[in-house]
């Protein structure tokens, strides 16, 4: 068996076109949630949000490199977990905060906000994380990924849906009233069986890497949440506040990086290995995390 960093997964153009369907839709079902004033949200609590997005795009990257570094793993897992880290908010942490009794204002907000922004730091962080370290650097040479590429896809696949589904919402609030709850369920229903499909149609390399992986992906999760929590607590944020961060720092959008490896590195084994072992844990983690905190109501 080649080596994970040599392993390129089954994975058709028609299944791209159809992964990019399904997170356009995931994001969608997000955006009918959302009206133009939350945006106005940072202007009247801008401590809550702007500690929420430092904790994604920079706190999370920083942890991730950092682990990187004590792990030193094989290069392709290496690259998957910076690309996960520099990914935007997933989209079932809104549904998770809200079952977690956090500020799930905050979550939409800031679910909104990184989506966004996503779009200039999502590339900016895979560019500049992944050349800090070697192993990964060479791969992104060999690949030659272009981040203005790599923000236009982003930008396609995440906010043209949340302008439609804000669009929506605002003309037609009788609609999204009726497709918010469905929607959301059905879209993550689809997104959890695409993934399973991908892992069936590879089951002999997930097999064979699964474990050198998993351990990883858990240890990662947990940092990510963990780092999320400790700093909205530095920041002297409320346990209600805090949840909505701990849970958007620790629940990533693992749809777009599975997007991003098929589209600009080929599918490469350990990369998308770890992508779609995110896409399965992040939403047991985070519903267990969420059970556990609503047992006790968060102060405000």
């Amino acid at each position: 068996m080649s080596p994970v960093d040599d392993v390129v997964l089954n994975f058709s153009p028609g299944s791209l076109n159809l992964l990019n369907a399904i997170l356009a839709v995931v994001m969608f079902s997000i955006a009918i949630d959302l009206k133009p004033e939350d945006f106005s949200r940072l202007a009247r609590a801008p401590k809550a949000l702007v500690t929420g997005l430092v904790s994604q795009f920079v706190l999370l990257p920083v942890l991730t490199f950092g682990l990187v570094l004590l792990v030193q793993p094989q290069a392709s897992i290496a690259l998957g977990l910076i690309l996960v880290a520099a990914c935007p908010g997933g989209n079932i942490s809104n549904f998770i905060t809200h079952t977690a009794g956090g500020n799930a204002a905050l979550s939409v907000s800031l679910t909104a906000f990184s989506t966004v922004g996503a779009i200039f730091l999502t590339p900016l962080n895979i560019a500049f994380w992944g050349s800090m370290y070697a192993p990964t650097r060479e791969i992104l040479k060999a690949t030659s990924v272009d981040p203005v590429a790599v923000a236009i896809t982003v930008g396609i696949m995440l906010v043209l849906p949340l302008v439609l589904g804000i669009t929506l919402n605002v003309k037609r609030p009788d609609i999204t009233a009726k497709l918010r709850g469905p929607l959301q369920w059905v879209s993550m229903g689809i997104f959890v069986a695409f993934v399973l499909l991908a892992i069936a149609a590879n089951w002999t390399y997930f097999l064979a890497y699964a474990g050198m992986v998993a351990g990883l992906v858990l240890i990662h999760n947990a940092v990510a949440l963990a780092g999320g929590f400790g700093f909205a607590t530095l920041m002297g944020l409320s346990q209600f506040d805090r949840r909505a961060i701990t849970i958007e720092t620790g629940i990533q959008n693992s749809g777009l990086g599975l997007v991003l490896i098929f589209a600009f590195f080929h599918g490469l084994g350990g990369m998308a290995v770890v992508a779609a072992f995110w896409g399965i844990w992040h939403i047991l983690s985070g519903i267990v995390l969420a059970s556990l905190m609503n047992r006790t109501e968060a102060t405000r």
